[in-house]
């Protein structure tokens, strides 16, 4: 992702820099099947006792036990499949049940009035939930010029109404086991940037 013109550099809030890290990882982990590089950075994962800080025990611990073969083919089973994977992550399903509905147009409309555009080899379309959180790290730190009102429309019109329900999917189904814990983590961050954005600004 990139912008159509560069941001100017901004002060970014520590709490801005964590959310924005919470989406990357979730991005990464949810754009390609990891590569024994990011598991092995996944496994050192600390945490605390907050829901979330037990999430991401959970998840360090979950890579810690498999290896790059066998989330590979997790995550070819979850997500890509023959025919269709588990569970399809994209906005237009969760919404309409059906794919590139007008969710996806949505997106794109809002997109293109940020001046965000696409980059790399990805043919995903952006209502794919790796490409939103791509996007919601780049409002959070910066990278993309948006105020706390545009992350917030943005994150409540893209991601609100489809992200908890598609990571709680994740965490319950029975084709995930690395994956379970990657759904953990989104369905327990997605609800505290829920709650965080219904605050007042």
């Amino acid at each position: 992702m990139g912008q159509a013109e560069e941001s100017p550099a901004r002060n970014i809030d520590e709490i801005d820099v964590l959310r924005g890290a919470e989406y990357s990882l979730l991005s990464v982990l949810l754009g390609a099947a990891p590569s024994a590089e990011l598991l092995a950075r996944v496994a050192e994962l600390r945490g605390d006792a907050t829901p979330l800080g037990m999430a991401h025990l959970e998840l360090a611990e979950a890579a810690s036990r498999t290896n790059e073969a066998a989330v590979s083919r997790e995550f070819f089973n979850l997500f890509i499949g023959v025919g269709r994977g588990e569970l399809l992550p994209y906005g237009s399903w969760y919404q309409t049940g059906f794919l590139h509905e007008r969710p996806l147009a949505r997106i794109r409309e809002d997109m293109a009035q940020l001046g965000i555009e696409r980059e790399g080899p990805s043919k995903e379309p952006e209502d794919h939930i790796a490409i939103l959180c791509e996007i919601m790290a780049g409002m959070a730190q910066g990278q993309f010029e948006a105020d706390v009102d545009q992350q917030a429309r943005f994150f409540d019109r893209h991601v609100a109404p489809w992200a908890a329900k598609f990571f709680a999917d994740l965490e319950i189904n029975q084709a995930a086991t690395f994956f379970k814990s990657v759904g953990r983590v989104g369905r327990t961050f997605i609800e505290l940037e829920q709650e965080a954005f219904k605050l007042p600004h």
